[in-house]
């Protein structure tokens, strides 16, 4: 009966699947935009597809285990920022799974197993809170998710073999392993922080003002330890039928503690600095069909134009979001015709500095070295030109030739990066006939502060706003506030943008710096020390706005010593694992 329920079900849903996926066709052909389509394609797709498969092969446990994988699922998704406020959920989502997991082993279950219910909770997870990857290309969105998934699973199934050789490790090493790979995760090809724990509380940021000891790991650790006491709590009452009245007051101590000393260390931080008026456009050009089709000279009046709307004798910065204009050769910026225009148009404002960002590439000499980004053609006297790609950012005043020049160097995997090229240089004619390149987009080893007489600025580029350590390195460059520039109209109006633009809530609590945060399409803002998010724009809204930033030179415990605990979880896991794996070989030698 249950099987053919599950079939059943299966059935449905695959169905809304196929009419979700057709009527996302034909958006397409109509050149409009997918909104909240693609979670139902994903929901639906997956869950038929478990359903499914579970319907034929199933087992003993198969539908409790399902339920509780899938209940780990909803919590961790709806926990994160955007979906509903209850980030308070990240504290027990694991531990549906950790049941699993715990009925798993004692019943001698295969790895495989745990490794399939883990699968199944962290695709739900990856669909619930990052769907939106999928608005800006269906099928990189989905094989990100499931990827993302699989690298997930990992740190899970190395805790499932630490539990079964050395169970008094099992849950400190479930700790110490999903910080490690959150860590991993940030410092590679493949990065996704994305679902760092400790992100979940961009949106009661309030809560996490210790941030700036401890950065978004501290949270992470935070969620983590809640989860492994509350597991414990339920086996506990499971095992003796009574309620363990120490631990209870050990977990309520640790969730409420860190609650109430960020709320009073929130309402009573003084901000510092000198003020500075910064100006934030946003312009409102939709990524997909109208950005890249409308003039380029059409675009920089209406910058200009919004810009003059707000713009004083005061005003020191004015702000522009990533890839506003270009292409442009590095070594002719100063006679690129739209930075002449920009250029005339801040005559008027002789004292302002315009920061922006600008598609860029630079042409490499004869002798000159090449980067791991070059890429070639043809020129018109049959010589091949070597040249990289550049997602820029600039600062231009009326009063000097002399524009500096910043790189983005956290690129986003795939569009920005082909990952682990070196390993994969086979796949290299393949992926050029299809049309791409392996090539990538230039970057720079370390970051760049734009300095002037109006202070010293972090050039912020869309992805690079994610990671605490990497934003953190352009203060100890001596960066006083930050300028984030990005395009977030890539996922459409769901969560994706409003997820990207609570994580500057985070940054600025790490470094304690203001950030006005300049987005084509998205949500513009400026966000303060405390990371309160102030004139927050409406999304699809042509608009300027105005704030005065103070410009802050006091350097956190965090820009000092970055994600410590992360680096710190990453030693000890070493040590567990060798500790499980050697334990697990002297057991299997002891067996014979």
């Amino acid at each position: 009966m249950k099987r053919n329920i599950a079939l059943g079900i299966a059935g449905a849903l695959l169905l809304v699947a196929a009419i979700v996926a057709y009527d996302m066709y034909r958006l397409s052909a109509q050149e409009l935009l997918w909104g909240y389509r693609t979670l139902w394609l994903l929901l639906s797709a997956w869950g038929g597809l478990v359903l499914l498969g579970s319907g034929w092969l199933a087992k003993e446990n198969t539908w409790r285990w399902l339920g509780l994988s899938a209940g780990s699922s909803v919590l961790l998704g709806i926990g994160f920022p955007d979906i509903i406020p209850v980030p308070w959920l990240l504290f027990v989502g694991f531990v549906p799974l950790l049941i699993v997991e715990s009925e798993a082993r004692q019943q001698g279950k295969r790895w495989g197993v745990v490794y399939w219910y883990a699968y199944q909770t962290f695709v739900l997870w990856n669909i619930i809170a990052t769907y939106w990857v999928s608005n800006s290309s269906l099928g990189a969105g989905t094989v990100a998710i499931l990827a993302n998934s699989f690298l997930m699973c990992i740190p899970f199934i190395l805790f499932h073999h630490t539990a079964k050789n050395a169970p008094r490790l099992a849950y400190g090493s479930f700790v110490f392993y999903w910080i490690t790979f959150e860590y991993l995760h940030q410092n590679w090809d493949l990065t996704w922080p994305w679902l760092t724990l400790g992100n979940g509380f961009a949106e009661y940021y309030h809560w996490v003002q210790w941030y700036e000891y401890t950065g978004v790991f501290g949270g992470s650790l935070w969620v983590l330890v809640a989860n492994v006491l509350v597991f414990h709590l339920f086996t506990t009452w499971r095992k003796n039928g009574g309620i363990a009245w120490s631990k209870l007051m050990q977990l309520g101590s640790l969730i409420i503690v860190p609650i109430v000393g960020g709320m009073i260390w929130y309402y009573n931080y003084q901000e510092q600095g000198t003020p500075s008026e910064v100006v934030v456009v946003q312009p409102n050009y939709e990524p997909h069909y109208v950005k890249f089709r409308v003039p380029e000279s059409k675009q920089i009046e209406e910058f200009i134009q919004l810009s003059k709307e707000k713009m004083t004798d005061a005003t020191a910065y004015l702000v522009f979001p990533e890839s506003s204009f270009g292409y442009v050769e590095i070594d002719e910026l100063s006679s690129y015709r739209s930075i002449r225009k920009l250029k005339a148009f801040l005559a008027d404002y002789p004292n302002v500095q315009l920061v922006t960002g600008a598609n860029a590439y630079n042409v490499f000499e004869e002798n000159e070295p090449h980067s791991e980004a070059v890429r070639s053609r043809q020129g018109r006297n049959g010589k091949m030109i070597y040249f990289e790609t550049i997602n820029a950012a600039l600062q231009i005043n009326s009063t000097s030739d002399s524009i500096p020049l910043y790189r983005k160097s956290k690129l986003v995997p795939g569009p920005e990066i082909f990952p682990f090229k070196k390993l994969f240089f086979f796949l290299k004619p393949l992926v050029e006939s299809i049309g791409g390149t392996t090539a990538g987009i230039a970057t720079q080893k370390q970051r760049s502060v734009f300095a002037s007489a109006q202070g010293r600025v972090a050039p912020i580029i869309c992805y690079e706003s994610v990671f605490g350590e990497f934003h953190a390195g352009y203060v100890r460059k001596g960066a006083q506030a930050g300028f984030i520039m990005t395009n977030d109209g890539w996922w459409d109006n769901t969560a994706g943008h409003r997820q990207h633009l609570r994580f500057a809530s985070l940054r600025a609590i790490e470094t304690r710096r203001s950030i006005a945060r300049s987005a084509n399409t998205g949500i513009s803002a400026f966000v303060n020390q405390r990371g309160d998010i102030l004139q927050a724009t409406d999304y699809d809204e042509p608009i300027a706005i105005r704030d005065t930033i103070l410009m802050n030179d006091r350097i956190t415990f965090y820009v000092i010593w970055g994600d410590m605990i992360a680096r710190l979880s990453m030693f000890i896991s070493i040590l567990f694992v060798l500790n499980a794996f050697a334990k697990g070989w002297m057991g299997r030698v002891g067996a014979k």
